[in-house]
């Protein structure tokens, strides 16, 4: 009899550290999203303003701009 309580203890006592890990890992937040690879960041020779290569506007000259009017002020 006294094995039979012992089996039913150990029993509890894993269902009751399985159930605890379950919990936990609910509990967990989410791993956040992998961070986007980095860009090179250009200035505008009018204003200064640094931004990524891909949002720059090429100039006839080669040089690259932040926006249309800087590009068209920078030729005259």
């Amino acid at each position: 009899m006294k094995y039979l309580l012992v089996l039913a203890v150990a029993l509890v006592a894993v269902w009751l550290w399985r159930y605890n890990r379950r919990l936990e890992k609910q509990a967990r937040p989410a791993a956040p999203p992998p961070l986007a690879a980095p860009q090179d960041m250009v200035r505008c020779p009018v204003c200064s303003v640094h931004l990524p290569r891909s949002d720059a506007l090429a100039g006839p000259d080669g040089r690259l701009y932040c926006c249309q009017e800087h590009r068209v002020r920078a030729d005259t």
